[in-house]
């Protein structure tokens, strides 16, 4: 197997969100909502404010170690755990929810980008460690985006009933008959039998998702060194408590967080600024909000009352009950590990954006943000497909109407474009607008409204002469829709779409190589990779 990459920017490829591309252009009106650059020098100034924080680092390694205790590691892995506990250490880390069979197609590639900035850090920067650290958001409960997989346009819905924190979840046999079903699909592919055992190795009826989702990604990351860590663990929240009980009695980080996303809003789309208190409260199979009563707290979902002095007392005795939403999530993250960059998507990377003043309240080091690597995998017969087209897979990029009229204008034997009749018609005006100011110079307004009405009219016969003649190119506009639907299924990037089965299933565990090859570390670029199987 080869693979070659050719990186394009994320704005030329017209599926990011302004604000993204904004912060990886490094645009002055988002520099006062993050604190260090997306280079080796900023990842420095990272480390130095690390250096001041106090994180439990033997109580990590312990709770790793725990976490690990049915595994065997692999060397880099027990590398990895023993350097954790050295001052000059750090971790790169991801996090993301334990969707079914790793969920779309980003979730490898986010760890990958992980793993490779480590490894190349290791390089640029002597005299430190860096791991690469996998935090699983196990404790979000929305089983709709996490409960399903897409393979080959394919929706695969893990049906049950079981409802609370998805990483607390039970392996089921509705579960165990959605690997049946990916076997159908993989069996003719050359490495598919081999996933479908690590599948069935990893998701055992009666198994927790969250240790599941361990054993897999574990399965094909190890030789890597990658760390994973489940923070659904009551001694590594105990560490959290300061922050939840600052959070139960001052409810600061709504606040804070609200004053930014206004700040944001000047210029950009924000995310929600979270709630009054933005915790819930889990159980094996809820997880509620908490929310102000009165003079107390409840949780309406179980019926749950306490006052101030009951609910501080909940949290001394069950800290593992007290979950944090998204707006505490990234602080828990960094007070834990010895942190000193994130990796993330768009949607993330914006949610942390609103964060550096919470971070600051909570005098926790905020690191250095990377928008995670993206890649559009193309295989032979795309290339091909695109080639006899007429096109380069850059083009693909451009919405099927706009291909298509590029065909069009390309192979009709007819004029489609008036552009030399609209030049003659703004001459004719420009002549009339001239005679008719020398009578009353407000006429050459008049003038001027009757070009505006007439260039419409025929740019409006433009539109309809080239939608006559598409009428004769209905074969290419369904082998253009046929492409632009296998590369970027429901008109979405591929990556948050496809499931990496059908690609290992081909490949095997090379592409995992492959990858790590052509991912970037600090330089944030759109990749579209080109497969071939040799």
């Amino acid at each position: 197997m080869e693979a070659s990459c050719e990186n394009i920017s994320y704005e030329s490829t017209g599926y990011f969100s302004k604000m993204m591309t904004d912060y990886v252009m490094g645009d002055e009106k988002l520099k006062p909502f993050y604190k260090h650059a997306v280079s080796v020098d900023g990842i420095k100034a990272s480390i130095e404010a690390r250096k001041q924080f106090n994180t439990p680092r033997e109580l990590l390694v312990r709770e790793l170690r725990n976490q690990y205790k049915d595994f065997s590691l692999s060397q880099s892995q027990e590398q990895h755990l023993q350097s954790l506990l050295s001052e000059n250490t750090f971790t790169i880390c991801t996090a993301h929810q334990p969707n079914i069979f790793t969920g779309p197609l980003f979730f490898i590639y986010k760890i990958l980008h992980t793993i490779r900035l480590a490894d190349d850090l290791n390089t640029a920067i002597p005299g430190c460690k860096f791991v690469p650290v996998y935090y699983m958001g196990s404790e979000d409960a929305d089983l709709d985006e996490l409960g399903h997989i897409n393979l080959n346009g394919e929706k695969l819905k893990w049906e049950t009933k079981q409802t609370g924190a998805v990483g607390r979840m039970k392996v089921d046999r509705a579960l165990i008959k959605l690997i049946e079903s990916i076997a159908g699909q993989l069996g003719v592919t050359a490495y598919g039998e081999e996933l479908v055992r690590l599948f069935k190795n990893a998701y055992k009826e009666g198994e927790l998702i969250q240790q599941a989702t361990l054993t897999l990604v574990n399965e094909l990351f190890k030789d890597f060194g990658l760390i994973v860590l489940i923070p659904d663990n009551a001694e590594l929240k105990r560490q959290f408590i300061p922050i939840v009980k600052k959070e139960l009695v001052q409810q600061f980080s709504h606040k804070v967080v609200g004053e930014t996303a206004d700040l944001l809003s000047e210029h950009y789309k924000v995310q929600a600024s979270g709630r009054e208190i933005n915790l819930f409260y889990l159980t094996e199979t809820k997880r509620e909000r908490i929310e102000r009563d009165g003079v107390g707290y409840k949780v309406e979902g179980l019926g749950l009352f306490w006052t101030q002095e009951e609910i501080l007392q909940e949290l001394n005795s069950r800290p593992e009950r007290f979950s944090a939403n998204v707006i505490l999530r990234g602080i828990f993250q960094e007070s834990i590990l010895p942190n000193i960059a994130f990796i993330g998507g768009g949607g993330e990377i914006a949610y942390w954006l609103e964060l550096k003043r919470v971070f600051e309240a909570c005098n926790v080091p905020y690191p250095a943000l990377i928008i995670r690597n993206s890649f559009l995998l193309v295989e032979a017969v795309h290339k091909k497909f695109a080639h006899t087209l007429g096109f380069k897979i850059t083009d693909l990029f451009q919405s099927t109407e706009k291909l298509l009229n590029s065909v069009v204008v390309r192979d009709s034997s007819l004029q489609l474009s008036l552009d030399q009749e609209k030049e003659q018609l703004q001459g004719f005006y420009k002549h009339l607008s001239e005679v008719a100011e020398k009578i009353d110079p407000t006429l050459s307004q008049h003038a001027a409204a009757l070009q505006t009405k007439a260039l419409e009219k025929v740019e409006g016969l433009e539109k309809k002469m080239l939608r006559a003649e598409k009428r004769k190119f209905e074969a290419q506009q369904r082998q253009i829709s046929k492409l632009r639907e296998q590369l970027f299924p429901a008109n979405s990037l591929q990556e948050r779409q496809e499931n990496f089965s059908l690609f290992y299933g081909k490949y095997g565990k090379q592409l995992l190589q492959k990858m790590y090859d052509v991912s970037s570390a600090l330089k944030q670029e759109f990749g579209i990779v080109e497969l071939t199987n040799k």
